[in-house]
């Protein structure tokens, strides 16, 4: 028995701290216009949403529920509040993620993984995990299942942090923390997860066309 080659599982581990007030009904905008453009593409797909903070640092609002069944993010479902506890979020979504993945069949198992995590800032609450578990954590399931790490922020300092733990250049997005900013991003995600579940491209990564924000570090070094 092999994977199911058309089966994508996409986690998203979303920052519900209190910077993210500025860009609430943007980020639920552009989840939402995320969720709506993949529930049209062809093949199965599966989601996890987490959301985090410092009062809750790990929520689990979906685990593993058919995309086509996932609502929308509201106000109600979406209220920011609270410090950052990023790493802790990372390391217990990559631990959930491998249980989850662990107590299906392998001809149930998706064959393509991808966690998202979206942030506007640095980490500044963890009380659990640490940057080099982080680093290891990602290192092992990039090489030895292929997982697709992907990172965006509003933070320039956390896309620096994001690679010092194992997210690739190509895949760490930088955007402006406004309506515009937010949108692209999002839009370019959703984009860049198509290509990835219909096979156009092996890896999940974002072109320069995706990085809008003036200052993006990895704008020009774009990966063939």
């Amino acid at each position: 028995m092999t994977m199911r080659q058309d089966y994508t599982h996409i986690a998203v581990i979303l920052d519900r701290t209190g910077s993210m007030a500025v860009i609430r009904d943007d980020t639920i905008g552009g989840f939402n216009t995320f969720l709506q453009q993949q529930k049209a593409e062809p093949g199965s797909a599966t989601l996890t949403l987490v959301q985090f903070d410092s009062q809750d640092p790990y929520e689990v609002i979906h685990r593993f529920k058919p995309i086509a069944e996932v609502p929308e993010l509201t106000r109600e479902t979406y209220v920011p509040r609270a410090s950052t506890p990023l790493l802790d979020a990372m390391g217990r979504g990559i631990i959930d993620l491998e249980k989850s993945l662990s107590e299906l069949s392998e001809a149930d198992r998706p064959a393509k993984v991808v966690m998202v995590v979206v942030t506007d800032g640095q980490e500044n609450a963890s009380r659990e995990f640490r940057k080099e578990q982080i680093e290891k954590m990602i290192k092992e399931k990039t090489e030895k299942e292929s997982w697709q790490f992907v990172f965006l922020s509003a933070d320039l300092a956390a896309i620096g942090d994001a690679q010092t733990v194992g997210f690739a250049p190509s895949a760490s997005l930088l955007y402006q923390k406004s309506k515009l900013g937010s949108a692209g991003a999002w839009t370019s995600l959703s984009r860049r997860t198509s290509e990835y579940r219909l096979a156009v491209r092996q890896r999940l990564m974002f072109l320069d066309e995706d990085r809008q924000h003036p200052d993006d570090p990895n704008k020009g070094k774009e990966e063939s």
